[in-house]
């Protein structure tokens, strides 16, 4: 039966080998046939599964979107501008440096007395005009001196009239005695040179002192005009308002400088005060009612000593003093408390120059009172009639020079 349906019974097993290959090849097809070819039989790359910790850097800023990874790039926003940068720190043993612009400042004490001395207080800021060379300045303060005084006391002590050191000290013994608890004082004393026998103090006894040193003058000379450009040269340097007070003869004898020098000296010498003491008046009312040609050893004369007041007289003119020319010892105290008042009742203006070149000339200073319609201040007593009044103050100053 088997052999009539395959083609005879003599078949062998390689014919029953072909016949079931054919099924099987078929069945292959078909499976083939129902399901669709892989994605990686395509032409194009295969591309790989979504990775939820990708970074997918935006064109903008070329970098993440978000901020998973290990480093994150900002978009880039529009934001507002830096502020300024800080200043910075500074380091240590690094000098500073700045550029300062420097404005003229001119500081004036002025002293307003009555004729016979004393001083008017309670005037007011209107009733000052200043005018420099002659052009009217706008003040920018104004107050009344109150604060202790700084003070050179600078004694002639020569062996020229025994007289003379007498009352040199004696009247270098009155001013002392006026001074307060507060004051600054010097001692020097001069003839052929100066000697600073007391540094600045406080102390009335070390000033006393000092002035008990001048027992044995040394030399004839007395070189003023030396001696003062050496004190004005020392306190100029400290800052501040200073005052000489000069008790002298006012004779120089063997100076190195000439009078011209040290007037440009005094110009020059910035918020100083000078108040000679003239000393000696009795030995030379006796010189000139006698005739003397000689005063001690060094030979003057009467006419050197009216040169020698109206010297004084220009010192303390220059600088806003006043000159004294006591007659008796017994003068003395009154001056000095009189100078100790001129100095705690002087009234401080400041003011910026409309002139602020820096060329080094001399400027002429002149100030006046006036009421409050402009015209000239009147000074009535307790009585109603009118006080005249003088003003004192420095004739001038020095303006600063480019190179200083």
């Amino acid at each position: 039966m088997f052999s009539g349906v395959f083609g005879g019974q003599n078949q062998g097993p390689s014919a029953f080998r072909k016949r079931a290959i054919l099924p099987a090849f078929v069945l292959f097809w078909v499976v083939v046939a129902t399901f669709p070819a892989p994605a990686q039989t395509q032409d194009t790359p295969q591309q790989p599964p979504a990775n939820p910790n990708k970074q997918e850097a935006p064109p903008e800023a070329g970098g993440p979107q978000n901020d998973v990874g290990p480093y994150v790039v900002p978009k880039k926003k529009e934001e507002p501008p830096p502020p300024a940068p800080e200043k910075p720190k500074k380091i240590e043993g690094m000098p500073d440096y700045s550029i300062t612009v420097q404005v003229p400042l001119v500081n004036l004490d002025v002293l307003v007395t009555t004729k016979d001395g004393q001083t008017i207080p309670g005037l007011k800021k209107e009733n000052f005009k200043i005018l420099e060379d002659g052009t009217p300045q706008n003040i920018s303060t104004f107050n009344q001196t109150t604060a202790p005084i700084t003070a050179v006391l600078l004694v002639e002590f020569a062996s020229t009239n025994y007289d003379f050191m007498v009352e040199a000290l004696n009247a270098s013994y009155a001013f002392a005695n006026t001074l307060r608890k507060d004051d600054w004082v010097a001692v020097i004393s001069y003839d052929m040179k100066p000697y600073i026998l007391a540094d600045f103090t406080q102390d009335k006894r070390a000033v006393q002192a000092a002035l008990n040193q001048l027992r044995m003058p040394g030399f004839a000379e007395t070189n003023l005009f030396d001696a003062l450009f050496d004190t004005l040269d020392r306190v100029d340097r400290i800052e501040g308002k200073k005052y000489i007070i000069l008790v002298t003869t006012g004779v120089d004898t063997f100076s190195k400088l000439t009078l011209d020098k040290i007037l440009k000296k005094i110009k020059s010498t910035k918020d100083v005060t000078i108040y000679p003491i003239s000393v000696g008046f009795a030995a030379r009312e006796y010189c000139e009612v006698h005739h003397c040609r000689t005063r001690g050893i060094i030979p003057v004369g009467n006419m050197d000593y009216l040169q020698a007041d109206n010297e004084m007289k220009t010192f303390a003119s220059l600088t806003g003093g006043r000159a004294y020319f006591p007659r008796f010892q017994g003068e003395l105290p009154e001056i000095f408390n009189e100078v100790g008042a001129d100095i705690r009742n002087q009234y401080n203006i400041t003011y910026h120059p409309t002139n602020p070149k820096q060329d080094g000339t001399y400027r002429k200073l002149k100030v006046e009172l006036q009421a409050p319609d402009g015209g000239p201040l009147k000074v009535r007593d307790q009585k109603g009639k009118d006080v005249k009044y003088i003003v004192y103050t420095r004739d001038g100053y020095t303006a600063k020079h480019t190179v200083e």
